[in-house]
């Protein structure tokens, strides 16, 4: 079998960051590294769960909601996958959302979204505090991320 494209990154020299992980036609993948691979440094499963509340929230209700395909969390634990419709926004336009979009996580007031029994089947370890934080974190990190730094 071939190895999938993920697997053909060197997580030894990865770090925190915005990359272009794929294309897939009209679909493009960003991988946001919020963690060092291979380190045990991981998000914990509260941490991810959170972020990804906020967030999807907060993209499939933003400005270009039509293009936002997925927002989730890696298996790997150290980040979050975004993927989008190139036809409805370039790299370019999806670096600045993402920029603003985390910048509104950090500043998210109001209710956990997606925090009860109905909405969700993992609920109780969701924490707006720590979504909070790590949008903080990553919208630091990626404050001056420029499209010509999207490259592994």
């Amino acid at each position: 079998m071939e190895r999938i494209a993920s697997f053909q990154v060197d997580h030894n020299k990865l770090v925190p960051g915005l990359y272009l992980s794929r294309r897939d036609g009209e679909t493009v993948t960003f991988d946001l590294r919020f963690k060092k691979p291979n380190t045990g440094d991981l998000l914990t499963n509260a941490e991810l769960h959170s972020v990804e509340h906020v967030m999807a929230t907060l993209l499939r209700n933003g400005r270009a909601k039509d293009a936002v395909i997925y927002f989730g969390p890696m298996g790997c634990q150290t980040g979050f996958y975004f993927l989008f419709d190139s036809r409805m926004l370039s790299e370019a336009e999806a670096v600045e959302l993402l920029k603003e979009a985390f910048a509104a996580g950090a500043a998210y007031e109001g209710e956990m979204p997606g925090k009860s029994a109905v909405e969700c089947g993992n609920y109780i370890n969701l924490d707006l505090a720590l979504a909070k934080a790590q949008c903080a974190y990553y919208r630091e990190l990626i404050r001056d991320w420029t499209p010509e730094q999207l490259a592994y």
